[in-house]
């Protein structure tokens, strides 16, 4: 091969690598987090000892803690959902595999170790840190469609705590704030941060926000430890029967299966032939709750009357 053909070749590599590069970082899989993708709050601390303190704050979807009822504290906080204490061992499972699943994604770039008075805009990829990662008065804007995905993992080296201070996440071009994850391998502290995506943690998660007015936050807020709120409002992903996600599935609300768990009868799920939200509606019109006569099949289908609402009572 003479020069000339080494050189179109090499140029040739160079440009096929560049164009599928982002097609590759847009390609990126989230990880299901099965029935722990319910709860817009969810404390899975091992053996018992999850807690969930909620101060003059808004929860939009499920509150959820491993441990007993008196573990979910509420001081002037309102919870537009359910509180399920404690969870099922399913629910518990189905966390800690979803976030052993996120350790494993590969990086496609890599994040710096301290952000402050920064700008940034991100395309969908994975983003990575070894270890810690804090935001200071930095604005992170998440320019992508609504099927676009964005995760950061925070300690992928295994230790490293999420930080942030005035931090905001904004989303542009149509991107969905339930597609994106935030993978933490110990504590996440946001304070005064306006926050998209949901937070897997393997440590306690603190959010606190501004005193005359709450801090919003959209996605779910998953910890193996201990989550304590004061002044924020959290919006989760399957509030209101997908508050975002995926509004045009029957899998919405409550999750899918075969299963007739306490307090919920799930449908079939069977190419989305039955309803299975235990609450909320999607577009297709399923309504809350299980039916009370066929255990297959969602509220009025067949005949059946609707429940009061199915979340109500017993584990997820």
């Amino acid at each position: 091969m003479n020069h000339l053909q080494k050189h179109f070749s090499a140029s040739l590599i160079a440009l096929v690598a560049l164009l599928a590069a982002p097609m590759a970082a847009s390609a990126a899989t989230t990880p299901g987090l099965g029935t722990a993708s319910n709860f817009a709050v969810l404390s899975a601390a091992p053996g018992g000892g999850g807690a969930v303190a909620c101060t003059d704050s808004i929860i939009n979807g499920d509150v959820g803690s491993s441990g007993l009822p008196a573990s979910v504290v509420q001081t002037r906080c309102t919870i537009n959902g359910a509180i399920i204490a404690p969870v099922s061992d399913g629910v518990l499972l189905d966390f800690n595999t979803a976030y052993g699943k996120y350790a494993a994604i590969p990086c496609t770039d890599y994040l710096l170790d301290t952000y402050t008075d920064a700008a940034l805009t991100l395309a969908p990829g994975v983003y990575c840190t070894a270890a810690a990662v804090t935001f200071t008065r930095t604005t992170l804007t998440l320019a992508g469609s609504a099927n676009d995905t964005w995760i950061f993992k925070i300690g992928t080296g295994g230790t490293g705590a999420l930080t942030g201070t005035n931090f905001t996440v904004k989303m542009a071009n149509g991107g969905d704030p339930c597609n994106v994850s935030w993978w933490v391998a110990e504590a996440a502290t946001m304070t005064t941060s306006g926050f998209q995506g949901d937070i897997l943690t393997g440590a306690a998660i603190t959010l606190t926000g501004l005193a005359g007015s709450a801090t919003p936050f959209n996605g779910d807020i998953l910890a193996k430890a201990a989550v304590t709120m004061t002044n924020v409002t959290v919006t989760g992903c399957n509030a209101n029967g997908g508050g975002g996600g995926n509004g045009n599935q029957c899998d919405n609300g409550h999750h899918n299966g075969h299963d007739k768990d306490n307090g919920h009868h799930y449908g079939q799920d069977k190419d989305h032939e039955k309803c299975n939200q235990g609450v909320g509606n999607g577009h297709e019109g399923c309504d809350p709750g299980h039916s009370d006569k066929n255990p297959w099949s969602s509220n009025d289908e067949n005949g059946g009357k609707p429940g009061d609402p199915g979340r109500k009572g017993g584990n997820k």
